[in-house]
């Protein structure tokens, strides 16, 4: 029993050498591009997984992958199954230099992970810390006790780049005044384990979903609905992308591919219309009629309000008036859309300020002409007072001396 164990040992690495020797030999063969229907003459395993995946250097990158059996050799469930990563090609004389991955050892030469169940011939990874220099072809195989077996025939090109790409805006909905649409936001998600930010500057912290695409990616987008007003013509919708990267490095900061603007332009009719006086020149104003449309405005009509009902004056963006002819005015903007029509502008006659004043001025030399002689009067008035104030004193001065020195009687004169 012992020698025959013994001998097991020595024929089993043989043997496996010899299967892996055979199944690389035919690979050969089988090598993309070497013949035109590859996977209808190749007898190894064959994956399901994008033809190529972006990735950004620094972050992570998911590879989706599923693989089919052997079509010769099933797997043994009874035997350990690896899962392995070869890069650039699968030629005999580079296996195993160019493995970089083996599910089976505890140190790998890149960053894998082998998330994926291989008993239920998933064989999804987890590629970390990428690089630019990582971007080549990666052929999958694997080990199944003595079955060694590559797919040969769905190389998955990883392609890394240095700076992040351009997100995406869609607009859905009708593009017109007064309609609601949704703005969506999106961008290329490598890693749903490390997904980008994404703002949109009509809304901040807009909540944000991860969406599994048809060939296993991811793509993240955030939405916001919007109702169209007129002041939403010409706006610039932005929406920008960063992107988080590890192994201990800062976040990688937008440039100018991580950054999409789309500008808004739709129909609508004129709003904010005015009638404003731009000029003054003797006797002469000149009005303007401004407004806000799209299309622009294509015919301003002036109006003066009569007695008997608006009365159209004139078309034009300007309107000559004399001041002379005074009254209410008003203009309307018109397109295609619409039209509106402007608050009223108030303009007074000039004559009548002139007669107004012709009357007041006479008005004012009455009153200081009365005012004059008012104070003549009291002049008067304040002298004849004196003079009666003076008189009395006088008196009464001559009556007091007349009392003090008093006239003595004379006597009488005899015959």
């Amino acid at each position: 029993m012992k020698l025959l164990m013994e001998g097991y040992e020595r024929v089993m690495p043989a043997l496996s050498e010899k299967v892996l020797t055979v199944s690389m030999l035919l690979s050969l063969f089988f090598l993309p591009g070497v013949q035109t229907n590859c996977h209808s003459t190749h007898m190894g395993i064959n994956i399901t997984a994008p033809k190529h995946i972006n990735a950004l250097s620094g972050s992570c990158l998911l590879i989706p992958c599923s693989f089919t059996d052997h079509k010769q050799m099933k797997i043994d469930e009874r035997e350990k199954t690896s899962g392995i990563w070869i890069r650039s090609t699968v030629w005999v004389t580079n296996y195993p230099r160019l493995v970089v991955y083996n599910s089976s050892w505890s140190k790998n030469k890149y960053e894998m992970k082998m998330i994926g169940n291989l008993s239920e011939k998933n064989c999804t990874t987890v590629f970390s810390n990428t690089h630019s220099s990582h971007t080549d072809r990666y052929f999958f195989s694997i080990e199944n006790g003595l079955l060694r077996s590559f797919a040969i025939c769905d190389p998955v090109l990883l392609i890394i780049k240095d700076s992040a790409w351009s997100p995406k805006i869609e607009i859905s909905g009708d593009v017109k005044e007064n309609d609601s649409i949704t703005v969506t936001c999106s961008a290329l998600t490598p890693c749903p384990y490390s997904p980008p930010e994404l703002t949109l500057n009509l809304q901040p912290n807009l909540p944000r979903q991860m969406e599994r695409n048809t060939d296993g990616t991811f793509t993240s987008t955030i939405q916001q609905n919007i109702t169209l007003s007129y002041k939403y013509d010409g706006y610039n919708i932005i929406c920008s992308a960063r992107y988080p990267v590890n192994a201990g490095k800062p976040n990688k900061k937008p440039d100018k591919g991580s950054m999409t603007k789309f500008t808004l332009f739709f129909s609508y009719a004129p709003k904010e219309t005015s009638a404003t006086i731009i000029s003054s020149v003797d006797d002469s104003l000149k009005l303007r009629c401004s407004s806000r449309a799209n299309p622009p405005v294509s015919v301003f009509t002036w109006f003066k309000n009569t007695t008997n009902g608006a009365m159209k004056v004139a078309e034009g963006e300007n309107y000559g008036v004399q001041v002379t002819e005074g009254g209410i005015y008003y203009c309307a903007a018109t397109n295609d859309v619409g039209s509106q029509i402007s608050p009223e502008i108030h303009l007074s006659v000039k004559e009548k300020e002139k007669e107004k004043e012709k009357v007041i001025e006479p008005t004012r030399k009455v009153i200081e002409r009365k005012g004059a002689e008012s104070s003549q009067v009291e002049i008067t008035l304040i002298v004849a007072v004196g003079v009666v104030i003076l008189i009395c004193l006088l008196k009464v001065v001559m009556w007091f001396v007349k009392i003090k020195n008093p006239t003595p009687p004379q006597s009488p004169v005899t015959d």
